[in-house]
């Protein structure tokens, strides 16, 4: 794994690390579609509890073409993370190039309910050997 195809950034003690893999066994280069997964952890250096409410990705392909997901919580969850505790899931994203990026937010609440966003460092989509 290249350090590009992973990104860790840490926002008011909340960390987020993700590390991306192609997955040539879902992709049909010949059909202009490329499948990516990608396995993010959050876990939670701060003091306080939070608790993850909304993502926001956005997915830039090697055409410049930009998409933006926005969605309540991740993988169907809402978790809550006490000091110290992490949470781990994996997702997917087809692209129509064999590279792009991604890069986004999640909207977190703090225990006393105030609210903030965490930021998902870069993070690059590639087929290995595409770019030399």
């Amino acid at each position: 794994m290249t350090e590009e195809r992973s990104s860790e950034a840490v926002t008011r003690g909340v960390r987020v690390e993700v590390e991306s893999f192609y997955d040539a066994d879902r992709s049909v280069p010949q059909d202009r579609y490329y499948f990516f997964a990608y396995r993010v952890r959050i876990t939670n250096g701060s003091g306080e509890r939070v608790q993850l409410l909304r993502r926001h990705w956005r997915i830039t392909d090697a055409d410049g073409s930009v998409q933006d997901v926005e969605g309540p919580g991740v993988v169907g969850r809402q978790p809550v993370l006490e000091p110290g505790q992490s949470f781990e899931y994996t997702s997917f994203c087809p692209l129509r190039t064999p590279l792009g990026w991604m890069e986004g937010e999640y909207e977190l609440a703090a225990a006393g309910g105030e609210k903030f966003s965490a930021a998902i460092g870069r993070f690059t989509l590639e087929v290995p050997h595409a770019v030399n």
